[in-house]
């Protein structure tokens, strides 16, 4: 027989644990120890607290922080889990000192506190300056969409949540009509109706009562471009917005963040609820203006030649126009900067565009705008029907070239014998409100030099794209590690100022670790 150490559960143990002993140097929670504890004041968190006289004794926010940034880095954003782990966890035992927060106290804190936030935000960028982790010559910025706590199919403009509580009231009363009817059925299938019909009214009047009470005060919502139309509210959070990404189309948030060339560090995070970029780029440039200036880091960080490098998302006409007078090193192109480039002329034969299978299998029925007759002196267009279709006006593209469009009726579209090789969705015609097919022309008249032909022309130039190249290699990797590595996939909070905090938390993660992989800690 073998023989082997004899074991029993049912015995008792006393284990002696130096929770000091526990945070290990080059680990993460040894940066994240060293910081809260030797460089960050926070202090700052006082004032939210009343409790000094009376009240029941709070969390230290030291061991908030700690356990909620230190959960974040291994990819735990549920603060029932965070609780969970400072109950089985050594090392979140460790850096809680043995405390227990309750989860609703965790979530609080992640949401309560976005000023604080960021505060912690910029005295750890402070730190990482103060440890010759910026190198200030590239910034690189760009945005990561994802969803949000709130559901697009809460999403429409006033006027289409007015018809979509219009039609609750109207299934309620079927409900409410079929309930009274039902005395007509056997009794078994009497019970089993009015059950459902109980069920399905209690649903409706839910969701009616919630559009009417937002309708009672919400006023449009308009978008960020020249017209100013209006957009998608959301009755769940407003402040989100309807975004198209690779994956479809989200209701959510898009993270923005400013990169460091140097060693990746991200100085500036902020979240917008807009799908379009390029309204961001000069706010997110004034916040790194302020930030060096409030930190003492640079009293004018764009005057000592630094550059703005950013993807074709933040490109139209008022940005370079913004970029030109402010005198900022910036490098934007536009959409079309490939095109121009004979090294990528190739690119498209030999590798494809990226979805492309796609867009082929869904348009490639599509009559093209150059089969319509347009008279630019006239300002008319007549589709291959025959038929002349409304004029829509003149107005500059995001490039500043002057583009004149027009659009079919679509009573006059859905009747059309080539409706299914001129429409995207001629089978859905017959059901929907809207217009018919829309076409749009370039004119050719010469137009003065823009701000756009400035930008390309920095773009296009050697200089320009040895310098852009390395835009990718700077800010993808930090949207790689916060998603892939720490794996933050949706926001779970509501409302902008709560958003960007938890978008703060992750960039502070993400720059933690570089002071403890990179700054003195390392040596």
């Amino acid at each position: 027989m073998p023989n082997f150490k004899p074991f029993n559960y049912n015995q008792n143990a006393m284990v002696v644990i130096n929770f000091e002993q526990q945070i290990q140097p080059n680990t993460f929670e040894f940066a994240l120890h060293h910081l809260i504890r030797h460089r960050l004041d926070l202090s700052i968190f006082n004032s939210a607290f009343k409790n000094d006289h009376n009240g029941r004794p709070a969390y230290d926010p030291v061991i908030m922080l700690k356990i909620i940034l230190f959960a974040y880095s291994k990819g735990i954003t549920s603060s029932r889990e965070i609780q969970w782990n400072c109950e089985t966890n050594i090392i979140f035992k460790a850096l809680s000192c043995d405390t227990v927060p309750h989860f609703t106290s965790i979530a609080s804190f992640v949401s309560s506190h976005p000023e604080q936030i960021q505060s912690i935000f910029e005295q750890v960028l402070l730190v990482c300056d103060q440890e010759g982790l910026l190198g200030k010559e590239l910034v690189a910025i760009d945005g990561c969409k994802m969803s949000s706590n709130a559901s697009k199919e809460w999403s429409g403009t006033l006027k289409e949540l007015t018809e979509k509580h219009q039609k609750i009231r109207r299934q309620i009363q079927y409900h409410m009509t079929a309930h009274q009817q039902a005395d007509l059925h056997q009794k078994s299938e009497q019970e089993a109706a009015e059950k459902r019909s109980e069920q399905a009214i209690k649903t409706l009047t839910k969701a009616a009562d919630k559009i009417e009470r937002f309708l009672a005060d919400a006023e449009p919502r308009m978008g960020q471009g020249k017209r100013k139309s209006e957009v998608k509210s959301n009755i769940t959070d407003n402040e989100s917005g309807k975004m198209t990404t690779s994956k479809g189309t989200i209701q959510g948030f898009n993270g923005v963040a400013a990169v460091d060339k140097k060693h990746q560090i991200v100085v500036d995070a902020q979240a917008f609820g807009e799908g379009q970029e390029h309204h961001t780029l000069k706010p997110i440039l004034e916040s790194i203006d302020a930030k060096f200036k409030r930190l003492s880091i640079s009293d004018s960080i764009y005057q000592t030649g630094m550059i703005v490098t950013a993807d074709t998302g933040f490109a139209n006409e008022t940005n370079m126009k913004y970029l030109h007078s402010e005198g900022i090193n910036g490098y934007i192109p536009d959409n079309k900067f490939r095109s121009r480039d004979p090294k990528f002329a190739e690119q498209k034969a030999k590798y494809g565009k990226r979805n492309q299978h796609l867009k082929t299998t869904k348009l490639a029925h599509l009559i093209p705008a150059s089969e319509f007759s347009f008279d630019p002196v006239n300002q008319t267009c007549i589709c291959p029907a025959g038929n002349q279709i409304s004029h829509r006006g003149e107005r500059p593209d995001q490039y500043g070239n002057i583009k004149v469009f027009f659009e079919g009726r679509l009573s006059q579209c859905k009747h059309c014998e080539l409706k299914h090789k001129c429409m995207k969705t001629p089978e859905s015609a017959n059901h929907r409100k809207g217009n018919g097919r829309q076409v749009s022309f370039k004119l050719d008249h010469k137009r003065a030099p823009n701000f756009t032909d400035w930008m390309k022309h920095r773009v296009d130039s050697a200089k320009g794209k040895q310098i852009y190249s390395h835009r990718m290699s700077v800010v993808e990797p930090v949207f790689g590690n916060i998603g892939t590595n720490k794996g933050l996939n949706k926001f779970s909070l509501r409302g902008k100022e709560k958003v960007t905090a938890q978008w703060q938390l992750f960039c502070l993660v993400h720059n933690i670790e570089k002071v403890g992989n990179y700054g003195n800690l390392a040596a």
